[in-house]
């Protein structure tokens, strides 16, 4: 569905409307609804999801069943200081950022500055590092704080709502093109992070908990409604390094699986 929808011509036209923010709130409506219960049961099953993992099984809608709780123990999170780990479960991709640029291969490259909304905090992060977590359907759609330390407010930036499916990341700046939100966070060990939530198909509403404050590592930062989505992070220079097989990994155009709360790097020159 998604090949014919981006790489046809009357897939094309049939996508505009499908990738606005009227559909994607009309969904969103439907899916907050009693009415939407009615797609729980194939969900779960289709997704093989043991409801045995999570704190509650009685949804009063599907939004419910889709941004359900997982029991703690489920998703530990490394305490280790030095620690770099996943803010969500997805798959995970890592870029340089060259003067300003992120060009992924094969794919449609962006700039950070396009990317906060031509924001004045882009220019901290050149020849820094990009992490971005694609979540699928069936992952858990709750993210935490990936260490501790104090954050602005959010920023909402308007936009379209494409797939976050490779089909479309390789003909459509996807990450600047869609509906998204980003805060500053000065981090105890890992210097000045930009975290940005991305929107998705059908995404009806990206839900962060906090405007500005302080925060813990592993504390819940938010969560999203129906959909795959995406967090990005953004790392100035010589603050992080990731093992070897990460970036090969990302240039083979292979995406790694991460849980929530796991160790994927640790701070520069540990």
């Amino acid at each position: 569905m998604f090949n014919f929808l981006y790489n046809t011509f009357p897939g094309r036209i049939i996508l505009r409307p499908l990738t606005s923010r009227k559909v994607s709130k009309v969904c969103g409506k439907f899916m907050d609804s009693k009415a939407s219960k009615i797609l729980i049961k194939p969900f779960v099953k289709r997704n093989k999801i043991d409801l045995d993992d999570f704190y509650s099984d009685d949804f009063r809608c599907f939004n419910d069943c889709f941004t359900r709780k997982i029991h703690e123990e489920l998703r530990p999170v490394e305490r280790d200081n030095d620690a770099l780990i996943a803010p969500c479960d997805g798959l995970l991709s890592a870029y340089k950022i060259d003067m300003d640029m992120v060009m992924p291969a094969k794919q449609s490259w962006y700039t950070i500055k396009s990317l906060l909304g031509g924001s004045r905090h882009a220019v901290k992060f050149e020849d820094g590092i990009c992490l971005v977590f694609r979540l699928c359907t069936d992952d858990y759609h709750r993210y935490i704080y990936f260490d501790s330390g104090s954050k602005s407010e959010n920023v909402f930036i308007p936009g379209r709502l494409n797939t976050v499916r490779p089909v479309a990341l390789k003909s459509i700046p996807v990450f600047t093109e869609n509906c998204r939100e980003y805060t500053i966070m000065e981090t105890k060990n890992f210097g000045t992070v930009a975290q940005i939530e991305v929107g998705a198909m059908l995404v009806g509403r990206i839900k962060n908990h906090d405007q500005s404050g302080t925060f813990m590592r592993g504390q819940e930062k938010g969560m999203f409604m129906y959909g795959g989505s995406t967090i990005i992070l953004l790392f100035e220079k010589d603050k992080i390094q990731l093992p070897k097989s990460v970036m090969q990994a990302t240039w083979r155009e292979k995406e790694i699986p991460v849980q929530m709360g796991q160790k994927i790097g640790e701070v520069f020159g540990r």
